[in-house]
C-alpha cells in the first residue's frame, strides 16, 4: 500500500476511497455536466484528480477535506486500480476508516453525502453507475475482506 500511496500525480492519477464508518460507507451524488464529463448524477466515493508533484497520499487527503471536510482518517488498505472514465486516468482505490462526519462543501458540484450500508452499496446497481469496471473491483474487494452481514 505504502508504495501506491507514495506515487507522484501527475494529473492522471485519481484516487478514491471506501471510507467507512460504523460499518457503511460514505457516497456522495456529484453532479456531471456535459462541459465537464457527461449529464449525468452519480454516486460517488470521495477522492480525486491528483496535482503535479503531489503524492497519491496529499492527493486522497486533499480531495476528501475539499469534498467533505473529513480531515482525519486512517488509510487502511489499498484495493486497486483501473483506468478512469476519462481517457488517460487511472483511478485508485484505497479503504479507510473515520470517526468524522462530512459536511457539503461543494454544492455545486454534490447534491450531498449519505452514509449506505456495505450491503446495499454491494447490492444496489445505481452506486457503479458512473464505473462499472471500478464498482465490480470494489465490490470484490468488499465481499472477500469486509465482515459485512449481505442480505439478498
Amino acid at each position: 500500500m505504502e508504495k501506491e500511496l507514495e506515487k507522484t500525480g501527475d494529473g492522471i492519477l485519481c484516487p478514491l476511497t471506501i471510507m467507512i464508518k460504523d460499518e457503511k460507507i460514505l457516497c456522495g451524488l456529484r453532479n456531471y455536466t456535459r462541459n465537464v464529463y457527461k449529464d449525468i448524477s452519480a454516486w460517488t466515493l470521495p477522492g480525486g484528480r491528483s496535482n503535479s508533484g503531489e503524492t497519491v497520499e496529499q492527493a486522497l487527503r486533499r480531495e476528501v477535506a475539499e469534498e467533505v471536510g473529513i480531515t482525519y482518517f486512517e488509510i487502511a488498505d489499498f484495493v486497486g486500480e483501473k483506468p478512469g472514465m476519462k481517457p488517460n486516468t487511472i483511478v485508485l482505490v484505497f479503504l479507510s476508516f473515520t470517526d468524522q462526519e462530512p459536511k457539503l462543501l461543494e454544492p455545486d458540484k454534490f447534491s450531498g453525502w449519505k452514509w449506505v450500508s456495505i450491503s446495499e452499496y454491494i447490492h444496489d446497481e445505481k452506486y457503479g453507475l458512473l464505473n462499472p469496471e471500478v464498482q465490480k473491483m470494489i465490490i470484490e474487494y468488499l465481499t472477500k475482506n469486509v465482515r459485512v452481514k449481505v442480505s439478498t
